[in-house]
């Protein structure tokens, strides 16, 4: 599936910024920069290795490429749900409704090394991961990324805005140029949302 939209909002505090540099280490996947009302666009596809679905996203930037981040959701670890980062990386995860938004909570980061997976203990974790998806009533869906540190407050807070433009159709041998036309020639929205309802099929972030 391919969904377009873009980055409303991104704020770091000192520590979120200094975290989002040294989780670059890892694939880099958090925010990099505070860039608003840029372009972004998340493909999914099939991970066939472990049957979960891969989530490649790309932040356009004011300057310089695309910030693009790469994860993988699998139906594992202690919860049944994780989210795999890279560089042995992954968050185990935990589904909430929070005011009819579906919440994806982080319950636990992990650590595999030399083929042992390690907990990481409180005391070195980032805090607390919450991506909210939230239906807005009009095609679109709101995405929400927050890491809060218990000691240090809010780290990262990501806000964006998708629409759903359909698969990964071929004409003939390539991309179909019209489905690229209508996804990208969508109206602009609104600075301001106004959601309620969760996006069951959009399992991220």
């Amino acid at each position: 599936m391919i969904y377009v939209g873009e980055v409303l909002e991104t704020r770091m505090s000192r520590f979120g910024w200094c975290l989002a540099q040294v989780a670059r280490l890892l694939g880099g996947p958090l925010p990099t920069s505070c860039d608003a009302h840029m372009p972004s666009v998340v493909t999914v596809t099939e991970d066939m290795a472990t049957g979960g679905q891969v989530w490649t996203r790309l932040y356009a930037r004011c300057s310089g490429f695309p910030q693009i981040i790469h994860s993988s959701k699998r139906f594992s670890g202690l919860t049944g749900l994780e989210e795999y980062l890279g560089g042995g990386l992954s968050i185990a995860l935990r589904i909430r409704v929070r005011g009819g938004a579906l919440a994806f909570c982080s319950d636990g980061y992990f650590l595999r090394i030399f083929g042992t997976r390690w907990r990481v203990p409180d005391w070195l974790s980032p805090g607390t991961m919450t991506v909210t998806h939230a239906e807005c009533g009009d095609g679109r869906f709101e995405f929400r990324l927050e890491v809060s540190h218990p000691r240090f407050g809010m780290l990262v807070r990501q806000v964006a805005a998708f629409r759903e433009a359909g698969p990964w159709t071929c004409n003939g041998s390539g991309f179909d140029p019209q489905l690229a036309s209508r996804s990208f020639t969508a109206p602009s929205r609104s600075t301001e949302t106004s959601c309620d309802t969760p996006r069951s099929a959009m399992v991220t972030p």
